[in-house]
C-alpha cells in the first residue's frame, strides 16, 4: 500500500488536495503534515527564502521520509526553492512541488495561460517554474485570501472568478489556479471565462501517482 505525506502552510489546503485523492486515488494512505506559520512567516519577516525557511523544509521532509512516506507533495506553491533543495535530498523518494504537474499539464496547451493567485509571492515564485517561452498573464486575486480566511468562501470565489473573466478577455486560452486553496473556485471560473481551468490539486495527485508508478 502507497504511503504519502503531503506537507502544508496553508490550513485551507488541507481539504482540496484530500478531497482530490478520495475522488481519483483512495487506496493511497496518507498522512497530512501543517505547519500554518510557514506562510505567515514569509509573508512578514521579508527575508524570502533564507537559510532557516530552507531548514524547516528539510526537517518537514525529514519527518516524512522518517514515519515511512513513499512520496512528498508540498501543498504551499510559494516555497519552490525550499522544495527543490528538498528533492536533492531525498532523490530516492518522489518529491513533488504542489504546481509542478499542472505547469506540465498547462504548457501542453497552446495561447496565453492565465495564472490567477491569491497570495502574491506565489505570483513571483511561480512563474520562473514555467517553461522559457510560455506566455503568462497574471492576476492577484486581492481580498480573496482575506475572505476565505474569514468563512466568507463565496466571496472568495467570486473574486477569484472575477480575475479569470478579465484573463478571458485579455486572449488567454486557459485558466491556472496557482493554489491548493482555490480549487474551490473551478466552476466559478469556468463559468465566468469560458475557458478550461486547471487547478494544482488534480493535476497533483496525477503526477504523483505517475511518479510512484515509475518509480516502483
Amino acid at each position: 500500500m502507497t504511503r504519502l505525506a503531503l506537507i502544508h502552510a496553508l490550513a485551507h489546503s488541507v481539504a482540496p488536495i484530500n478531497a482530490a485523492f478520495e475522488r481519483d486515488w483512495p487506496q493511497a494512505v496518507r498522512m497530512n503534515l501543517l505547519d500554518d506559520s510557514l506562510s505567515a512567516d514569509l509573508a512578514r519577516n521579508g527575508r524570502g527564502l533564507d537559510a532557516a525557511m530552507h531548514e524547516r523544509f528539510a526537517r518537514l521532509a525529514q519527518y516524512a521520509v522518517d514515519t515511512g512516506a513513499q512520496g512528498i507533495l508540498f501543498t504551499c506553491s510559494a516555497f519552490g526553492p525550499c522544495i527543490e533543495a528538498v528533492a536533492r535530498s531525498h532523490a530516492d523518494v518522489p518529491v513533488l512541488k504542489p504546481n509542478e504537474a499542472m505547469i506540465e499539464e498547462a504548457a501542453q496547451g497552446s495561447g496565453k495561460i492565465g495564472l490567477v493567485a491569491t497570495f502574491a509571492a506565489t505570483l513571483e515564485s511561480m512563474p520562473p517554474e514555467f517553461p522559457a517561452g510560455t506566455g503568462l498573464e497574471l492576476a492577484l486575486a486581492e481580498g480573496a485570501l482575506d475572505a476565505l480566511n474569514a468563512g466568507d468562501g463565496e466571496r472568495h470565489d467570486a473574486l477569484i472568478a472575477a480575475q479569470a473573466r478579465a484573463l478571458a478577455a485579455r486572449g488567454c486560452t486557459r485558466i491556472a489556479l496557482a493554489q491548493f486553496s482555490m480549487a474551490r473556485a473551478r466552476t466559478a471560473c469556468e463559468a465566468a471565462s469560458g475557458l478550461p481551468v486547471l487547478t494544482t490539486v488534480d493535476s497533483a495527485v496525477r503526477g504523483l501517482r505517475k511518479r510512484l508508478s515509475r518509480s516502483s
